[in-house]
């Protein structure tokens, strides 16, 4: 007869041991992240396409912080934000799915008396220590003793709900490889950690001493589990750019095709016979050890071949829509990066601003170029465009500063608030050359309103205007921001300098009585134009010096260099239509 007040009081035990374990887990690896800091992320953010340092660094980086999801999470966000290349991110994934493991294999440890005396000297740290730093060791540590203690907590109360028939019946019914990776996966969309899974596993094999749940059975759920823990970082890409979302499916599939492999070979070879050797009395350990098994083998397959992986999800998730004319993105940023944890670390969050930024001033440089070409072409294809870039400069410039502004309202250095601010001031003296270039555009509607048209002396003096601004506008995507402020205050001097030289020319024609007032009043108005863009680039390199950042990660872009054969007598103006 079965005592349904002891089954009551293990299923409320296991129901507290479950609890506590989960929170233990998030707990010691939020403190983990907290103790490892930027410095971890900026390791990250930092690593080439080296695929074995890529997983080792991957491993190292999950076992520090007990959380391959949180990894993966911080390696979309690295991708999204530019910083990271599909290769090194699948390295770095591919070297959490090992490092996941750490968590199982100490459980598998039997630190029996000693787990309260590891929580209370947590507690006591967490209690009594004022310091953050070591506020977050403390945490740690008590949370690793309040691991072992709900593992206690859970084994105690598994067993005599292990020996009702019906529970029997449940886990017999898993025998299934397919039912057990399903299992698998439903488990760990629940509880939200692959690690956990397999500890509540290794509790449920202990209290039944590996007869509830074999690891025949156990296997393809720890499949599952890994399939399942996929998801968190696959939603967290699906609002990113294409490569976020590429990202986070090459995840997903990693583990689909390990799964896949593994479960062939299970079901051919006698997998669960040599991991069950490895410790045969130890079941808890078995379990850590076919876990581990899983993603080492499945990783030292991927290695070679990863190249050809990357170009599956690359066609799985084409180049295409979000670069489709007309259509206004981010590409760098997304709301998930600015959540008040800031997951991705301040230096991921500036980096990601900065790409977007170096986009903004693309559009904008693009535009001043195109906009005395304009003038010198009478082009109205060419306004049309300008005025499309416009709204798409305009678009960037309220996203970009929603971010910045909303950052600036959390806790941060002061180095990274100059940084923010610099960035702030960056993103407005874009948007005014993006007002300027629409200025200078303007004129040659008015030119071609009121049937002015310029003589080859002032098309010469145009289109070395355009030459100066192309100029400038290359040199400064192509040059380091710590010294870039260097060059634009010489190119910012030559502006000043061309224009007090136009403008005399402008005197002179006028004291000739061969310039006519409108002409004057446009050609004064547009050599305001070309000096205020001197004066805003200069001020966004003064403010790039500031920032600290490296480039704004717009390599690829160089404005093609145009010619305008006019010939040059002794003075340039604009003259009326004759």
């Amino acid at each position: 007869m079965v005592d349904m007040d002891n089954i009551w009081t293990a299923l409320l035990g296991l129901c507290a041991g479950m609890a506590m374990f989960l929170y233990s887990i998030k707990m010691t690896s939020g403190s983990l992240e907290v103790i490892a800091g930027n410095k971890m992320k900026t390791i990250l953010a930092k690593l080439t396409g080296n695929r074995i340092l890529g997983v080792t660094v991957g491993a190292g980086v999950t076992a520090l912080i007990q959380s391959s999801t949180a990894t993966t999470v911080m390696v979309i966000g690295f991708v999204n934000a530019g910083l990271m290349n599909l290769y090194s991110a699948l390295w770095i994934i591919m070297g959490a799915n090992i490092g996941t493991n750490i968590t199982s294999q100490l459980i598998a440890f039997d630190v029996g008396m000693f787990a309260p005396v590891i929580a209370l000297v947590g507690t006591f740290v967490c209690i009594f220590v004022k310091d953050k730093k070591l506020k977050s060791v403390g945490e740690a540590i008590a949370g690793l003793g309040f691991i072992f203690v709900s593992m206690s907590l859970m084994t105690d109360s598994m067993a005599p709900i292990a020996k009702l028939d019906i529970v029997k019946d449940i886990f017999a019914g898993i025998n299934n490889p397919f039912v057990g990776i399903i299992v698998g996966i439903i488990f760990v969309i629940i509880i939200q950690s692959s690690a956990a899974g397999v500890g509540i596993l290794q509790a449920m094999a202990v209290a039944s001493a590996g007869q509830l749940i074999t690891l025949e059975q156990a296997m393809y759920i720890i499949f599952g589990l890994n399939v399942g823990t996929c998801l968190t970082a696959l939603l967290a890409s699906m609002s990113g750019s294409k490569n976020a979302r590429r990202a986070g499916l090459m995840h997903l599939l990693f583990n689909v095709f390990g799964t896949t492999v593994f479960t062939a070979i299970s079901l051919v070879l006698p997998v669960s016979d040599w991991i069950r050797a490895l410790s045969p009395n130890d079941v808890a350990r078995q379990f850590a050890n076919m876990h581990l098994a899983f993603n080492l083998i499945t990783t030292l397959i991927m290695l070679p071949i990863g190249g050809l992986f990357v170009k599956l999800v690359q066609k799985l998730v084409p180049d295409k829509g979000e670069d489709e004319e007309g259509v206004m993105y981010l590409k760098y940023l997304n709301p998930h990066m600015i959540s008040s944890d800031l997951q991705l670390g301040m230096q991921v969050l500036t980096s990601a601003i900065a790409n977007e930024i170096g986009r903004m001033f693309m559009f904008a440089g693009e535009n001043c170029q195109k906009s005395f070409r304009a003038v010198l072409e009478k082009d109205d294809k060419l306004l049309e465009e300008i005025d499309n870039r416009e709204e798409y400069i305009d678009y960037l410039n309220k996203e970009i500063s929603y971010y910045i502004s909303h950052l600036m309202t959390l806790d941060m250095s002061e180095k990274d608030a100059v940084t923010m601010s610099a960035l702030f001031k960056i993103t407005g003296n874009i948007e005014r050359m993006g007002d300027h270039a629409v200025n200078i555009a303007g004129y040659a509607g008015i030119l071609e309103d009121k049937k002015l048209s310029l003589s080859d002396k002032a098309r010469a003096e145009v289109a070395q205007m355009e030459k100066t601004i192309t100029e400038a506008c290359n040199s400064m995507v192509k040059s380091k921001t710590s010294s870039v402020h260097i060059k634009m205050a010489q190119v910012e001097q030559k502006i000043d300098d061309l224009t007090d030289v136009y403008r005399e020319h402008q005197l002179e024609r006028l004291k000739a009585g061969i310039c006519s007032g409108d002409a004057c009043v446009i050609y004064s108005e547009m050599l305001t134009d070309f000096e205020r863009l001197g004066d805003h680039m200069l001020n966004i390199a003064e403010a790039a010096a500031e920032t600290g950042i490296v480039s704004f990660n717009v390599t690829e872009f160089e404005l093609p260099k145009t010619e305008v054969k006019v010939e040059v007598k002794e003075t340039a103006g604009i003259d009326d239509d004759e």
